[in-house]
């Protein structure tokens, strides 16, 4: 299993949790952005910097994201992408996407933004609280215990 983190929205926290991660297990870890990451200098901790433009770093996720890796993404068309290609996807705020709930996800992503379009301002998620930095973790260590 790797875990392959879209980075350019991933919250600080997130990735320090995911540092943590790396130190306890040596889980393979990868954030893809298109602007620099600055990543610890640990064994199994990497960034790839794609070039500027729409849905690039998630194109690179899905083209190297492998069955039972681990995506982490707030981004759900492209947790829709990998969980094709059998790999898991997690949110920042510790939803795990599956494919029961997807497709909702997707309609629902795509409401919004048709509303956005014509001028309904519903304004962004609420900021991370200690709840869902707690979800993330608990979901993070189940997955890390079931495939390493």
């Amino acid at each position: 299993m790797k875990i392959w983190v879209d980075a350019d929205a991933c919250p600080v926290v997130i990735k320090e949790i995911l540092f943590k991660a790396e130190k306890r297990t040596g889980v393979w870890l990868t954030f893809v952005a298109n602007q620099p990451i600055r990543v610890p200098s640990l064994q199994n901790i990497t960034s790839i910097q794609v070039p500027p433009g729409f849905d690039v770093a998630d194109n690179e996720i899905v083209r190297l994201a492998e069955k039972d890796d681990l995506v982490i993404t707030s981004d759900i068309p492209l947790a829709a992408e990998v969980m094709e290609k059998g790999a898991h996807a997690l949110s920042p705020r510790g939803e795990a996407y599956s494919t029961e709930t997807i497709k909702s996800r997707l309609s629902m992503r795509d409401f919004m933004e048709t509303m956005r379009a014509s001028g309904v301002h519903s304004g962004g998620p609420p900021p991370l609280g200690n709840a869902e930095k707690q979800a993330f973790a608990n979901h993070l260590d189940r997955m890390l215990t079931r495939y390493l």
